[in-house]
């Protein structure tokens, strides 16, 4: 974590610090130590002059707040593990002849892994072929058998369909026929009867109006018996019946083959069983012959990893589903941790992270946390989490310890005070400053902090008197004091590196 002082750019490496004869951390103890000891000298002078004249104001160390960068990480480790691995099955039944690697070995894509026996390869090649061409010769002949019954069913429901409908249409044809027939008789019938009334009735007998009235009785008996249309129309009804008689026997002919079909015919789910085993039969032997041609030249390493566990032995005859090999990626890893409660509020996903294995800095990136807490051995809560290498090379090996370092806020040009500085009671956060030579309690709302240094959102401004440490119970708020001007927050090109 670096901490840089306002208006001025500090960069951290991530390569080991070179060491000299005082590096900063040290010389700032130092630094610390000897304010500490002329303080403790000057409370001593203090104490006695107290002694000595009863008025000499009590002394506090103070520091000038500054304005400045804080970034806060979280600082834990955890052990590399891969991102993908594959497990290899055998997808043939075949004879080993050679297994060319062993558990721990590295290897990379396209490295052969296990050879078959290729004379047993080939014999198994040409039994699927043959499997291949005897489910086509079956399935052929099933749906042309099929297909011919499906005709002569087409054919007959057709004909049945259009029959139904000539003999609907022909016995129509003969009831309008009938309707026109008795609707013809009946009204000769009354006119008849019309005629014979009109005879009874007339006073006349021997006019020639009667005369005539009985000529057109006469008439209308003959053309009830004998008339024209009546005769027409019976005989369109004689010929009409004679159709519907071949219609009626072509019907029966198409029903019966419409039933015959029916019965030798496939149903749709014995069709839709037919072509699920086909096809099914189809793919079994396809996929065979693709997966010896997949294996011809052995079984290969999908990606760069270490063979984790060899399942199988040369010479032994795989059984298909029957496990071979483990390899996992040494190109996608990533290291497992377990975050705490108070380290989960601060993470999300998508955060950077310095990963040291080995003594090499990886990039990393937080790409997973667990939705759930599993207790540890000590029966605290914890929460994993995953940190992917962005960067992985050769020199990772799984299974080891890594130091990781998760980036997980950072502020800038923000007030800042020493992590000491920051008191609590009760009421909450607060922190001691002098104004006007009295000691004074100061209410303030932190935000992140570092190991060294507390980001202060509410409560101070920059150019603030703070005590960052108050060295005696003697001295309580409201007190009159003697402020010592202490070190400042940092010297200029310092930087501080920590984690919360």
């Amino acid at each position: 974590m670096a901490i840089k002082m306002k208006n001025e750019k500090v960069v951290q490496s991530q390569q080991p610090k070179v060491r000299k004869p005082m590096d900063k951390k040290k010389k700032k103890v130092i630094t610390y130590s000897v304010l500490g000891g002329i303080a403790l000298f000057l409370l001593a002078v203090w104490g006695v002059g107290t002694l000595l004249m009863g008025s000499i104001k009590p002394m506090v160390t103070t520091a000038t707040v500054t304005m400045g960068d804080v970034e806060q990480v979280i600082n834990t480790s955890g052990s590399v593990t891969t991102l993908n691995s594959k497990v290899y099955f055998a997808e043939v039944a075949l004879p080993v002849s050679t297994i060319h690697v062993q558990s721990g070995d590295l290897v990379t894509a396209g490295d052969i892994l296990l050879s078959f026996n290729n004379e047993a390869m080939e014999a198994e090649r040409q039994l699927a072929e043959l499997n291949l061409q005897s489910i086509s010769g079956s399935y052929d002949n099933s749906v042309q058998s099929n297909s011919a019954r499906v005709g002569e069913l087409y054919e007959a429901n057709t004909n049945i369909a259009v029959l139904e409908q000539q003999i609907a249409d022909t016995e129509a044809y003969i009831n309008d026929r009938e309707k026109k027939i008795s609707q013809k008789q009946a009204d000769l019938a009354y006119h008849g009867t019309q005629l014979q009334i009109s005879l009874q009735d007339y006073p006349n007998p021997m006019s020639e109006e009667y005369t005539n009235l009985q000529e057109q009785i006469q008439y209308n008996n003959y053309e009830q018996q004998y008339n024209k249309e009546i005769r027409a129309w019976q005989d369109e009804i004689a010929v009409a019946n004679e159709t519907l008689s071949g219609y009626r026997e072509y019907l029966a002919e198409m029903k019966s083959q419409q039933s015959s079909s029916e019965a030798s015919r496939m149903s749709a789910a014995a069709e839709s069983e037919l072509e699920a085993n086909n096809q099914s039969q189809d793919i079994k032997a396809n996929q065979t012959l693709g997966n010896l041609a997949e294996v011809e030249q052995g079984i290969t390493a999908e990606f760069t990893g270490v063979i984790t566990s060899v399942d199988v032995v040369e010479g032994a005859t795989t059984m298909v589903g029957g496990q071979l090999f483990t390899l996992e990626s040494t190109e996608e890893v990533k290291v497992g941790i377990s975050l705490s409660k108070y380290d989960l509020e601060k993470v999300v996903v998508g955060q950077n992270a310095n990963v040291t294995i080995g003594g090499t800095v990886y990039e990393g990136q937080v790409s997973k946390i667990s939705r759930m807490a599993v207790p540890n051995a000590s029966g605290t809560p914890m929460v994993a989490a995953d940190i992917t290498i962005l960067n992985p090379d050769e020199a990772i090996f799984l299974g080891v310890d890594a130091k990781v370092d998760i980036h997980t806020a950072q502020v800038s040009g923000v007030v800042i005070v020493p992590v000491e500085a920051v008191n609590i009671d009760q009421e909450g956060d607060f922190i001691y400053v002098v104004e006007n030579n009295i000691l004074q309690k100061r209410r303030v709302v932190c935000g992140i902090a570092s190991m060294e240094y507390v980001e202060i959102m509410e409560g101070l401004k920059e150019g603030d008197m703070i005590v960052p440490d108050l060295a005696t119970a003697t001295i309580t708020e409201g007190m009159e004091v003697m402020p010592i001007p202490g070190e400042m927050m940092m010297t200029a090109g310092q930087s501080a590196d920590g984690g919360q």
